[in-house]
C-alpha cells in the first residue's frame, strides 16, 4: 500500500473514531437521568427520532385506518384488563372518555412512544384514557416482568397512565381478549387489523366504538392522532 492510500485509511480511521466518540456522548447525555437501562435501551433512546423522522419520510409502519359509523357487534365494556398490579380495571368505567390502546415493548425502536404517549395523556387526560399492553410477541422485545415494566417505564419515560399485565396480543389462543375484540370485526364491527408491531394503536370513543387504527410509525403526538382524540 502506497504512503498516500495509507494517510488516507489513517485520516478515515481517526474521522471514524471521532464520530464514534461522539455518538457515544451523545447516547450519554440523552440518557442522563435514565436508570437501569441496558446499553441498547439507551442507543434506542437516542435514535428514537431518527427512526421517526425516516419513517415520516418512507412511509413505513404509517398505516392508519379510521370508521366511525359502524356499531360493535358486542361491547368492549363487557371487558375488563388485569393491570400490573394486579388490580381489575373494568372498561364500563371508562364510558364517556375516548380510550387509546396501544401494545408496548421496552426493548424495540418505537419504545421513546412511552414518552409521547404521556405527553398526550397530560393533555389529554379529562377526556381520554390511554392503556399500555406490554407484550414479548415481537422479536422477544419485552422480557421483563410485570414489575420491571412498570418500574422502567416510570422512571425512564414518566409513565403515569395504566399498563396491563404482560399478555399476548397477537390472534391464538393466548391472545388479550381486549386485543380479540379490538382485531376482530365480528366483535368490534369492522376491523381485522391486528397490531403489526410493537406501539401499534386504535382508538374508543365515547360510546365504546372502535374509530381508528393506527400503526407504529405513527407518533402518538402526530397530528391524525391529536385530531382523533379531540373530536
Amino acid at each position: 500500500m502506497s504512503k498516500n492510500k495509507k494517510g488516507k485509511l489513517k485520516k478515515l480511521l481517526i474521522v471514524t473514531g471521532m464520530v464514534i466518540l461522539v455518538f457515544i456522548g451523545y447516547v450519554e447525555i440523552i440518557n442522563r437521568n435514565s436508570t437501569n437501562m441496558t446499553y441498547r435501551q439507551k442507543f434506542l433512546k437516542a435514535v428514537y427520532p431518527a427512526l421517526m423522522w425516516i419513517g415520516g419520510v418512507t412511509g413505513k409502519r404509517s398505516v392508519k385506518m379510521e370508521n366511525a359509523s359502524t356499531a360493535p357487534a358486542t361491547s368492549i365494556y363487557n371487558l375488563s384488563i388485569t393491570l400490573n398490579n394486579g388490580s381489575e380495571l373494568k372498561l364500563e368505567t371508562l364510558k364517556g372518555k375516548k380510550i387509546l390502546l396501544v401494545n408496548t415493548a421496552s426493548n424495540c425502536g418505537y419504545t421513546g412512544q412511552y414518552a409521547d404517549l404521556q405527553k398526550l395523556y397530560d393533555a389529554n387526560k379529562e377526556k381520554l384514557m390511554i392503556i399500555g399492553f406490554p407484550a414479548n410477541d415481537f422479536k422477544e422485545q419485552e422480557k421483563g416482568t410485570d414489575q420491571e415494566i412498570a418500574e422502567f417505564c416510570k422512571v425512564n419515560y414518566g409513565v403515569s397512565f395504566p399498563l396491563a399485565k404482560k399478555s399476548t396480543v397477537i390472534g391464538g389462543n393466548e391472545q388479550n381478549p381486549v386485543f380479540k375484540w379490538l382485531s376482530d370485526k365480528s366483535l368490534n364491527g369492522w376491523n381485522d387489523q391486528e397490531p403489526t408491531w410493537n406501539f401499534s394503536k386504535y382508538l374508543v370513543n365515547e360510546q365504546g366504538m372502535l374509530t381508528n387504527y393506527f400503526d407504529p410509525g405513527i407518533s402518538p403526538t402526530a397530528v391524525e392522532i391529536k385530531k382523533a382524540v379531540k373530536l
